[in-house]
């Protein structure tokens, strides 16, 4: 099989690049929208994560042999929703807002 050349492939946008992982993340999962500024998308990260269902998912993700050696929450966060069904991730996003309008 042939392999592509290095200039064959296609650069990555310079805008992909300068948003932070977990702001991809959440967009990704529609958690956030895309326009929202990177101090609350990590803001909302963060809620994320100290949502008792993603921790549940996130502890078993951690124990499996595939990211053993990737101590990164937000890869282990991004695993436990991409294991979170439709359903579930929209009363995650509803949870997340409930917080978000008491603080």
């Amino acid at each position: 099989m042939k392999r592509p050349k290095q200039s064959d492939r296609v650069p990555p946008t310079p805008s992909a690049l300068a948003v932070p992982s977990y702001h991809r993340i959440l967009v990704k999962h529609g958690l956030i929208e895309k326009t929202l500024s990177i101090p609350d998308a990590y803001k909302v990260f963060m809620k994320v994560g100290a949502d008792p269902e993603v921790q549940k998912l996130r502890r078993k993700v951690e124990h499996g042999s595939k990211i053993k050696h990737v101590p990164a929450l937000y890869l282990a966060t991004a695993m436990a929703l991409q294991g979170m069904t439709k359903p579930e991730l929209e009363a995650l996003k509803l949870r997340i807002e409930k917080k978000a309008a008491i603080s």
